[in-house]
């Protein structure tokens, strides 16, 4: 009898603990989940075609995609607190998911407001004294100080306050994939740094080539 009474708080305590574990899933944002592919983010969000931005070809594949879940219609947009979430895939994987919150559905909260509503999903956060960059989002700044974060050995996720946009926005994404794709990001800057002078010397030799092709015909037909 007291086997089958520790039996049943050890399953009360499971059935009880399982949403808990199943909502600290820090791979997904709503139904986005980090590592998922262009074609299944296209069915997610119904854009056909996808209309990605390329931020390089080599030595790795970068692209990104704005998405607005509100639409165009006021009642959509007061009906969603998202504004924009901006998706980045390195060859085709999706490595980081930027969110930035509508100004009117945060008017009025507080970092601890936010805080304590995130971690309703993500469970406790941290608070680390440092920053986070966004080289290639035109509308944040170089880098923006991390208010809280949840994060474990695969995922990380930042909570920010823009200063350019004046808007909290929650930063997440695969450690893995996004180390790859900043070491591809920065050896494709020196890549484009070594080819710059070369680039320049044939440009200039083209330049001299064509003058002398020019200057070789008119010599022929040129009548004073």
């Amino acid at each position: 009898m007291k086997m089958m009474r520790s039996a049943g708080i050890s399953l009360v305590m499971i059935l009880f603990s399982a949403p808990l574990v199943r909502g600290q899933d820090l791979s997904k944002y709503r139904n986005f989940s980090l590592g998922m592919s262009l074609p299944e983010l296209s069915n997610q969000v119904d854009l056909r075609p996808l209309r990605t931005k390329l931020i390089q070809k080599h030595p790795a594949v970068v692209q990104e995609l704005a998405y607005w879940p509100g639409g165009s219609s006021d009642h959509s947009r007061q009906a969603d607190s998202v504004w924009q979430i901006f998706f980045s895939f390195y060859n085709g994987e999706l490595f980081r998911i930027l969110v930035t919150y509508d100004q009117d559905a945060t008017h009025g909260l507080t970092a601890e407001d936010m805080v304590q509503a995130i971690s309703t999903k993500y469970g406790t956060a941290t608070r680390p004294a440092g920053e986070i960059s966004f080289p290639t989002n035109e509308l944040y700044r170089t880098t923006e100080k991390v208010i809280a974060r949840w994060e474990d050995s695969q995922y990380s996720i930042n909570l920010v306050r823009s200063r350019f946009l004046n808007s909290f926005a929650l930063s997440m994404f695969s450690k893995r994939l996004n180390a790859q794709a900043e070491a591809a990001i920065a050896r494709s800057i020196k890549l484009e740094g070594q080819e710059d002078p070369q680039k320049e010397i044939d440009r200039q030799k083209k330049k001299t080539d064509d003058l002398e092709a020019a200057r070789q015909k008119n010599r022929k037909m040129f009548r004073p």
